[in-house]
Formats: C-alpha cells, sequence, structure tokens
C-alpha cells in the first residue's frame, strides 16, 4: 500500500516555472515505477512522463524537453520540474506508482497548475 500526496501546485505566468513534488508513504517507494499524469478541464487524464525504479525516464512529446522528472528515494518523494510553461500544460497534476511485480497502482489527490498571464 502507498499512500501520494503531491503539492506545489499553482498560477504562474506562461514561460514560467514550478516544481512539483509527491511524497509517498508505505512500502518500498524505491521499487516503484513513477508516473506524472495531468487531467485538463474537460479532458481525459494524460501520461505526462515516467521515471522506472532504476531511473530511467521517458516523456510525452509535448513536455520533452521542458519537464524534467526525477526521485529522490531517500525522501520518498518524486518531483516534476517544469520549465516554460504553456497555457496547454494548465492542468490537474496526479502522480502515480506502479508495483512492478504486481501492477498494482496508486494514485495521489492531485495538484492544480494553471498558466495564464
Amino acid at each position: 500500500q502507498v499512500q501520494l500526496v503531491e503539492s506545489g501546485g499553482g498560477l504562474v505566468q506562461p514561460g514560467g516555472s514550478l516544481r512539483l513534488s509527491c511524497v509517498a508513504s508505505g512500502s518500498s517507494f524505491n521499487i516503484y515505477h513513477m508516473d506524472w499524469y495531468r487531467q485538463a478541464p474537460g479532458d481525459v487524464r494524460e501520461w505526462a512522463a515516467t521515471i522506472a525504479a532504476a531511473g530511467t525516464t521517458t516523456y510525452f512529446s509535448s513536455v520533452k524537453g521542458r519537464f524534467t522528472i526525477s526521485r529522490d528515494n531517500t525522501k520518498n518523494t518524486l518531483y516534476l520540474q517544469m520549465n516554460d510553461l504553456k497555457s496547454d500544460d494548465t492542468a490537474v497534476y496526479y502522480c502515480r506508482a506502479r508495483h512492478p511485480m504486481n501492477g498494482r497502482v496508486y494514485w495521489g489527490q492531485g495538484t492544480q497548475v494553471t498558466v495564464s498571464s
């Protein structure tokens, strides 16, 4: 069982930056593959980035080069550094943990990011 709590969202102007955090509690954060998803108003939830337990990262094309996913296993924390933000990045951002063996997933409650001038 893993509990996830996101933070760091807010209002930012286009071109600005934010860093999201996702703190995990429960068992063995270091073995989980971790994802960031986002959901804009009226849209389906979409995948944004992944960091595997071993540290490999992958990104959705629209955020590649602007967003950086990272993790600190000593702090049980996942991060998403978001630079050069655009209005299309406005969404609720969710972190997700995936167990590598049984595939079970856990979601956080989300944090709102609004990009607007």
